[in-house]
Formats: structure tokens, C-alpha cells, sequence
């Protein structure tokens, strides 16, 4: 590991309340690592009685809509874009539902359950497929202990209370 500001080898140096912490000898200051953060989003349609599924280009699983949060922007500014990105679609409106470690990529996933403006879905570059489902139908199709499926039930939680 290197410092991003001076490319100084860095040391894991001890700080109280935190650990072992990567330390920059020539800066004179812990260097905490940087951590990727996306949005992972259940999509809904107006009614909310649909949910939309994806799969990716070479995937074989279906999954939930989510992007990777831009230098600079917020959750809730990534959350539109990504869906019109990929679907065409606007977002309405959203719910952050929680959060979540996703290994797989090394990434903070932020949950979040969002309505989507009616209309025709055109596809982006990155994904191979997409089609509403009944929520029965997602649980189904969703890959058991997943990222996805964790997501999915907090929003079908959270959609339940509505009703």
C-alpha cells in the first residue's frame, strides 16, 4: 500500500480507538483506506405491486439495479442516474432501506427501494435482460444469500407495512 498523496510506502501504525491504521512516514499522517460505496436499488412501479430484475452481460443470475456512487455525488444523486442509465427509466421516488457489505466486489452497498416512472424500458450497455416480476416471482428468482435477495426482503418489509 502506497499513499495516494506522495506515493510513500506506508506502515500500519497503532491509533487508539481505531487499530492498526496505514501511517505515511514522509506526510506524518494516517492514510485511512478508501472504500467504494454503490447503490443497490429495489425497483418498483408505481402501483408497487411489481419489481424489476436484470441480468448483467455473461451473468446468469438475476439481480437487483445498482451503480457505483461518482466522486462528488450523493446516494440520492446516483440513484437517478443509474436508473435512467440503465433502464431509461426516471426514479420517482426512494427509500434507503439500510446497508450492507458486499464482498464479492469490496464495497459498501446502500439499499434502497425506489419507484420508477412508468414507460419503455431501453436498455443500457451492461444489462443483457430486464422484466418486471411479482414479488412472489422475485423471491424465487433472486440468488439465495445474496447481496440481492438480502435487499429484497427489506424492501418486500417495507412494502408490506404500506399496504
Amino acid at each position: 500500500m502506497y499513499c495516494r498523496d506522495c506515493g510513500e510506502k506506508l506502515a500500519l501504525r497503532f491509533l487508539e480507538n481505531e487499530g492498526l491504521v496505514p501511517y505515511c512516514p514522509r506526510c506524518e499522517k494516517f492514510k485511512f483506506p478508501f472504500f467504494p460505496v454503490a447503490v443497490s436499488m429495489v425497483v418498483v412501479n408505481r402501483a408497487e405491486n411489481r419489481i424489476m430484475l436484470a441480468k448483467h452481460v455473461g451473468d446468469e443470475d438475476y439481480k437487483l439495479f445498482a451503480g457505483y456512487i461518482k466522486k462528488g455525488e450523493s446516494a440520492e444523486k446516483a440513484i437517478p442516474r443509474e436508473l435512467k442509465e440503465e433502464t431509461a427509466l426516471g426514479a420517482v421516488k426512494w427509500k434507503y432501506l439500510g446497508s450492507r457489505y458486499h464482498e464479492a466486489k469490496d464495497i459498501l452497498m446502500l439499499g434502497f427501494l425506489v419507484t420508477a416512472e412508468e414507460g419503455e424500458l431501453r436498455l443500457g450497455e451492461e444489462i443483457a435482460e430486464a422484466h418486471w416480476s411479482t414479488y412472489e416471482e422475485a423471491k424465487e428468482i433472486i440468488r439465495k444469500n445474496s447481496t440481492a435477495e438480502y435487499f429484497l426482503g427489506l424492501a418486500l418489509q417495507e412494502l408490506g407495512r404500506k399496504k
